[in-house]
């Protein structure tokens, strides 16, 4: 049974309030036997919505023969307790769902790791109220008859609760450990990319992120029409014209009123987006709550610290628009958008022209002569410049092209076996001739 709390602070859909809590439910795997939505000013500080509604929510669970509620809000331990003491029936709020899910998606050690942390920062304070053998007191009552194989437990004693808060304590800072480790190393591994351009896919979920990646890499990452089908980031080469080699991520999916721990334990697979030189925010352009999931990502991406000027905004789905004024709106409303179907590959060579051009953006027009015989040299070139002409010389190649200013810096390391005899800007009117410096 699905149960919705509309406050004045909600943002929930007015149209359909437990629509996406309706999908959430489904993916974790429940059958949806009933649903209720009631409007509060307030919050009931016992039961969240007064016992006269909580006896309502009772009853109605009991004619649907429904064996666990589900709230679309965030509810205390204590609050769970009284509700399940009301109704005789399992409660979890939306928080607790969303790990579940997580946790039945989550396929890499990684993953796994994040979201074990993530139940365990949400179990730890509600571990009073889950499980009523807590407040036991190991061998509080023991005598010396009966103390056989309990040496050590005898005296005042010590409450299962607080043994169980030290198990999780230690738990908790192992995988905190763990996932370091995995920070770093994703560090490390973000800093060696760092002479590639690397582009990062970001968005509400199940708004074809990965639909989108196999279409622009040919490669055969796992698509499923369902909230969260993926959870740890996938980094696929993206072949694009000369210059630069390109990397594009795909990452986990945003989601309204997502767990804040949640976050947190998912931010090393996250550090891609944070250190992306380009984030593409996908998002379903068929969806009627567009706006609100935009603004959900959003929050998600500011509170992670991502960079949000260098940003591309792409309407995925539009093969599912078949009005006309609909895509009419969503040019006006977004008009630097990319409008797209990850499905039928309609719009897709506009993203790939745009994403070529901002890599290219503040890249520098050259003429060089480079010394033909240092095979690191012409490597380095041919990897990371844009050619527009070449000729040779005996042992000199005489090259125009165009280039990042930091990778043009590093030729440097190549001392006078290279040697720049023109520069400008590269997306100037008009080169100029060539001048020695």
């Amino acid at each position: 049974m699905l149960v919705g709390i509309l406050l004045p602070t909600s943002n929930a859909d007015p149209a359909d309030p437990l629509g996406e809590l309706s999908d959430l439910a489904q993916t974790a795997g429940a059958t949806v036997a009933a649903k209720l939505i009631a409007k509060r000013r307030d919050i009931n500080p016992k039961s969240y919505v007064g016992s006269g509604k909580a006896r309502e929510i009772a009853e109605k669970a009991a004619e649907s023969q429904a064996d666990t509620i589900i709230f679309d809000n965030d509810l205390t331990p204590a609050q769970i307790r009284e509700l399940e003491e009301i109704t005789e029936r399992k409660v979890i709020d939306r928080s607790e769902l969303i790990l579940d899910i997580f946790a039945a998606h989550a396929r890499t050690s990684e993953s796994r790791l994040q979201v074990e942390l993530a139940q365990l920062e949400y179990t730890y304070p509600r571990l009073r109220h889950m499980w009523s053998h807590l407040e036991r007191v190991a061998g509080g009552a023991a005598t010396a008859s009966t103390a056989i194989g309990g040496i050590g437990t005898r005296g005042p004693g010590e409450k299962q609760i607080e043994i169980d808060r030290r198990l999780v304590q230690k738990r908790v800072s192992y995988l905190k450990r763990k996932i370091a480790e995995v920070d770093r190393r994703k560090i490390r591994q973000i800093r060696r990319r760092k002479s590639a351009y690397c582009v990062c896919l970001v968005g509400y979920t199940n708004a074809g992120k990965s639909t989108l990646i196999n279409l622009l890499t040919g490669t055969g990452t796992y698509v499923a029409d369902k909230l969260f089908a993926t959870l740890g980031t996938k980094t696929r080469q993206w072949q694009l014209d000369n210059g630069p080699d390109t990397l594009i991520s795909d990452t986990v999916g945003f989601i309204r009123d997502l767990p804040h721990h949640l976050i947190a334990s998912f931010r090393a697979t996250l550090e891609e987006a944070i250190n992306a030189d380009l984030l593409i925010h996908v998002a379903d352009g068929s969806h009627n709550r567009l706006d609100d999931q935009i603004r959900a990502v959003d929050q998600v991406l500011e509170e992670l610290g991502c960079n949000l000027d260098n940003r591309l905004m792409v309407l995925n789905k539009i093969d599912r628009i078949s009005d006309p004024a609909r895509v009419t709106v969503l040019r006006t409303r977004y008009p630097q958008a990319i409008l797209l179907s990850a499905k039928t590959g309609q719009g897709a060579d506009k993203l790939v022209e745009e994403v070529t051009k901002r890599r290219g953006a503040g890249a520098v027009y050259i003429t060089l002569h480079a010394d033909c015989r240092n095979g690191k040299l012409m490597q380095y070139i041919e990897r990371h410049a844009t050619i527009t002409s070449r000729r040779y010389t005996d042992s000199t190649a005489s090259i125009t092209a165009t280039m990042d200013p930091q990778r043009l810096a590093r030729l440097d390391m190549f001392g006078s076996d290279v040697r720049i005899v023109h520069d400008q800007p590269a997306f100037s009117d008009k080169p100029d001739a060539p001048t020695d410096q």
